[in-house]
């Protein structure tokens, strides 16, 4: 059997990034990026689990997998409900 080559994910960042198209695109995700980051950093700190904090805004655990995966395309109304929960404020700003 072959034994494949494994090659460091820092090394592939490094190749990726160099590719103007890649970093485009990347960049465009970062506000996404920010917010699930946000949302869990403020569930983690509130000692909430995913299941928790689906039960404090009536829905299900699988919804907030979801919204902390960046999958889905959750409301604004969605949003606030989870910021409430979890006592912070969601701010939308267009620039």
């Amino acid at each position: 059997m072959k034994k494949e080559k494994l090659i460091p994910l820092e090394q592939l960042e490094k190749k990726w990034f160099k590719d103007p198209e890649f970093k485009r695109e990347y960049d465009a995700l970062e506000p996404e990026f920010a917010l699930i980051k946000s949302i869990i950093d403020k569930r983690l700190e509130a000692g909430l689990s995913q299941k928790e904090l689906a039960e404090k805004i009536g829905t299900r655990q699988s919804a907030i997998s979801r919204l902390e995966g960046g999958e889905g395309n959750p409301s604004f109304k969605t949003l606030r409900k989870v910021a409430e929960a979890l006592g912070a404020q969601v701010f939308v700003t267009l620039r």
